[in-house]
């Protein structure tokens, strides 16, 4: 059968549209960094350069090497890390230009560096970009953090944070920084902005009593 990540790890994924508080474990990811606008071409070719390398190791069986642990699954959803340059926190109105980023794809545990050797050879070889030496493998582990459902165009988020921001309040809780993370649930070329589903998650600790 099928691992479903939205069924399977349901708790990480699938959130209510209200603020809750979740442990995130260590995970593996594709990534890629950026800085500037995420409407820009730039951002569309990294994001394909990052689900080719995906989908390169979701189907190394049917390219002839299983690895080992290897199991049937569902690739998983393109998230983001977002942060400000010090030139964008100063201002007092965002500035897409100053957005700083690290877009990801989590990859299964059984993920090694020799598959993801064996990914980085496959994409060079079937569809070769320059944008694949920007990508790095490596791990994140969010930890303690207040995530929730946003439901709407990206552009309303701060909406969302407000909402986060109280329930920390509520919880003594503190945010470590500024930086964010963001899930994608929907593809945002084939849903209407009213409808988008994006995961919010921030990092938390526990405020002084």
């Amino acid at each position: 059968m099928k691992y479903e990540w939205k069924k399977e790890e349901k708790s990480l994924y699938m959130p209510k549209q209200k603020p809750e508080l979740v442990t995130v474990p260590e995970q593996k990811f594709f990534m890629i960094k950026g800085i500037g606008n995420p409407n820009s071409e730039e951002f569309a070719e990294k994001i394909g350069v990052l689900y080719s390398l995906a989908y390169a190791v979701r189907m190394m069986p049917k390219q002839g090497y299983t690895p080992e642990g290897y199991f049937e699954y569902t690739v998983y959803p393109l998230e983001g890390i977002w942060d400000l340059t010090d030139e964008g926190k100063r201002l007092s109105v965002l500035d897409k230009n100053e957005l700083l980023y690290t877009i990801m794809i989590r990859q299964p545990d059984f993920t090694t560096d020799e598959v993801v050797k064996r990914a980085f050879e496959s994409v060079r070889k079937k569809k070769p970009h320059p944008l694949l030496n920007e990508v790095t493998f490596g791990t994140f582990e969010d930890g303690l953090s207040v995530q929730m459902l946003h439901v709407g165009s990206y552009d309303n988020e701060p909406q969302t944070f407000e909402l986060m921001k109280k329930f920390m309040i509520e919880n003594n809780l503190e945010r470590l920084s500024m930086r964010h993370r963001e899930i994608y649930l929907s593809d945002a070329r084939k849903v209407e902005p009213a409808k988008l589903k994006t995961v919010l998650r921030c990092q938390v600790k526990p405020g002084l009593s």
